[in-house]
């Protein structure tokens, strides 16, 4: 990766920021399902495409991930799919921003090298865009060997519009050990849009990509110098830290101690060695409506961008994104449309900022749209409740090959399943049988069952639930290979088998 002496031999860990819950880009970003899970720019999700960046990088480790407990198993599945094995997935408990989260990677890589090793990390969100591969390994060269002497690296991205969404970096005269790096002057938060302008005409001023690099060790020290809080509780919830095959289960109590706080004002802000690396790779945040306009697609001879079954007339400067049904727009301009299968969105392009206060309202009010999409993945596959009413509900549930659901019951409801592709094995009570295509079969209330497919393809299946209560607390499970056996706690949707009653206050 780099022949520079001062950093032969030392053990690069990338790692994967993948904790966020992408508010901004409602309804198709959900708190279950958040924009890095999803595909906005070709076959692969975000995440995925942060991976297979690593690629492009020379002797470096497998990624250290670093998600929400609630995304576990899509993390895995997503990483599994591309034929990436992280050294590990570290799981946070709670959402405590990106200066915790760096300093849990931050242990775990030292604990991953021998004696006398120090890790220096390369810190990749997990839902940004970048276009362009060699300009982006180039920077990352730089960036390693300006960390492997000691200084605190932030990716800085020249701006092309005034953009007040991003933080700044003031950057100075040329510094360091690799020939590209810039001092960092200071670092600003969001401006207005008079400075935003101002400083996109302006040289020396860096959009913050949020991607750095710096030694482990020099991390923590500089953590415990000006964010102790920080660092003493990361460290207690990494060593109290209970360990499986897959995955890291950082200790509740002492990482929920931690203080909610970004790298940049807990570090990068207050450091003395801060220096700046450019970045022209074609980097985008994709942290908003606007932004994900950019990736969407090409504009017509209108402005137009338009992506899925979608119909324009009369419409310009306009962005449509149609999900599974016929979208038209008559007659708009400046308009941003997202149709999802249970949320339909239509704003105004001057007021897209505004879009997360809608997610903040639907929360307040204990609605499931801010929540999670109709279509749930789950670790075994997915269903999507396709309709309901007064006592029933009917659902499409697709089960990975190999895959099963967990040993439960329910004491309010009855089950009715028909195959439609695939085969099912299916314990009912004391039996186990299989149920082929264009067969049914019964689950009565109370009884204990089973859902599983042995075979070497997805299994899809109709579910028809009736009784007088559907809710999640009647959602017993006995045995579960992902260990979420014993009875429904009423914990967040994205954790259950079940959410909540769409469209219920």
């Amino acid at each position: 990766m780099c022949e520079d002496p001062a950093r032969m031999n030392r053990p690069v860990f990338p790692v994967i920021l993948s904790g966020g819950v992408g508010r901004r880009l409602w309804p198709l970003s959900r708190q279950c399902h958040p924009k890095q899970f999803i595909a906005l720019e070709g076959e692969h999700t975000l995440l995925q495409a942060t991976a297979r960046r690593l690629d492009l990088l020379e002797a470096v480790r497998a990624p250290i991930v670093v998600c929400n407990e609630e995304h576990r198993f899509m993390a895995a599945e997503q990483l599994r799919v591309i034929g990436v094995a992280p050294e590990v997935i570290g799981l946070e408990p709670v959402g405590r921003n990106t200066a915790p989260a760096i300093a849990v990677a931050a242990l775990e890589a030292r604990a991953r090298c021998g004696e006398g090793e120090e890790p220096i990390l390369l810190i990749f969100p997990s839902d940004h865009v970048i276009r362009r591969g060699e300009p982006f390994a180039r920077a990352v060269r730089a960036g390693v060997e300006e960390a492997a002497a000691g200084r605190l690296v932030t990716f800085g991205v020249a701006p092309d519009r005034a953009e007040t969404g991003y933080g700044y970096i003031r950057a100075g005269a040329p510094t360091g050990a690799s020939g590209a790096a810039l001092a960092v002057e200071r670092f600003v938060e969001k401006p207005d849009a008079a400075r935003a302008a101002a400083w996109a005409a302006a040289d020396g001023w860096y959009w913050n990509s949020g991607m750095f690099a710096f030694e482990a060790a020099r991390y923590l020290r500089e953590l415990g110098a000006h964010a102790a809080p920080v660092r003493d509780a990361v460290e207690e919830a990494h060593e109290k830290a209970v360990r499986t095959r897959d995955f890291l289960e950082l200790d509740p109590g002492a990482f929920a101690r931690s203080p909610a706080i970004s790298v940049d004002r807990a570090v990068m802000e207050h450091t003395a060695d801060a220096v700046a690396v450019p970045m022209e790779a074609g980097w985008s945040d994709v942290g908003s409506l606007a932004a994900l306009r950019a990736i969407a697609g090409p504009e017509d001879e209108s402005g137009n961008v338009a992506r899925g079954d979608v119909v324009l007339e009369g419409t310009r400067d306009t962005c449509v994104l149609g999900e599974d049904r016929l979208v038209a727009v008559v007659g708009g301009a400046d308009l941003v449309v997202v149709d999802t299968a249970d949320a339909l969105l239509v704003a105004g392009g001057n007021a897209l900022p505004q879009v997360a206060k809608v997610t903040e309202r639907l929360e307040r009010a204990g609605r499931d749209e801010y929540r999670s999409h109709r279509k749930v993945h789950r670790p075994w596959g997915s269903y999507d409740s396709v309709y309901g009413g007064d006592g029933f509900k009917v659902k499409h549930i697709t089960v990975a090959p190999g895959q099963r659901l967990s040993l439960q019951m329910h004491h309010r409801r009855a089950e009715h399943w028909v195959v439609v592709r695939g085969a099912a094995r299916v314990t009912r009570g004391d039996d186990v049988f299989v149920v082929l295509e264009n067969q049914s079969v019964h689950i009565p209330r109370g009884a204990r069952h089973r859902l599983e497919n042995p075979g070497a393809e997805p299994l899809d299946l109709i579910e028809v639930q009736v009784g007088d209560y559907l809710g999640e607390d009647d959602i017993v499970r006995f045995e579960d290979a992902y260990g979420r056996a014993g009875p429904d706690d009423g914990s967040p949707a994205c954790r259950r088998e079940d959410p909540p009653e769409a469209g219920k206050a």
